[in-house]
């Protein structure tokens, strides 16, 4: 199947770890690409050492590109607010500090409203037994994380880390978004 250009759309999320992002989203439908990064913060092409001080403002975060004919992004956000804590500020689990802060990155003002509108639901639904933190900020600029951040459950899905942390976030995936899933991930 021919990808329309123009249903190409990219989306910028910060749910902690970039691992676990990554791995989540490289297992849906429509998703072509997943790339981890840090967005949101003061310094330009920032390093991962600097990145795990917190004092550079930037987030982990992944930079999804997707075909919106196959899933939109409501259905991102969906899977998102599903497969992280977004009510915790400045952490998730065990990973504290900015860096791992729970961000949308919008792209344009249809995400902007889509993203605000979807927390008020997700909020007036009391989905969440504390108020959400997430914030909706523009994307100013995206930067590559160093390449072995890349695919990183992929390649090490048998690490501790990718065990204990990433793992159940895919169960959970597969649980409840299993129609959503490319064909080899939704076995």
């Amino acid at each position: 199947m021919m990808n329309s250009i123009q249903n190409i759309k990219t989306a910028v999320f910060a749910g902690g770890c970039f691992w676990c992002t990554e791995a989540v989203f490289n297992r849906v439908e429509g998703v072509l690409e997943v790339i981890s990064g840090y967005t949101g913060g003061t310094i330009k092409n920032p390093a991962y050492r600097e990145i795990c001080t917190g004092r550079t403002g930037h987030a982990e975060a992944v930079k999804i590109i997707f075909d919106e004919s196959i899933i939109t992004f409501r259905g991102l956000l969906e899977i998102f607010f599903a497969t992280h804590d977004p009510t915790t500020l400045n952490r998730q689990g065990n990973d504290v500090g900015t860096q791992y802060r729970s961000a949308i990155f919008y792209g344009d003002e249809t995400q902007q409203t889509q993203a605000k509108a979807f927390i008020e639901m997700l909020e007036e639904e009391k989905v969440f037994e504390s108020p959400i933190v997430t914030e909706v900020n523009p994307l100013e600029a995206f930067y590559n994380a160093e390449d072995y951040h890349q695919q990183y459950y992929e390649l090490h899905n048998q690490q501790p880390y990718c065990q204990v942390i990433i793992n159940p976030k895919l169960k959970k995936l597969k649980k409840y978004y299993s129609s959503k899933l490319k064909k080899e991930h939704a076995l």
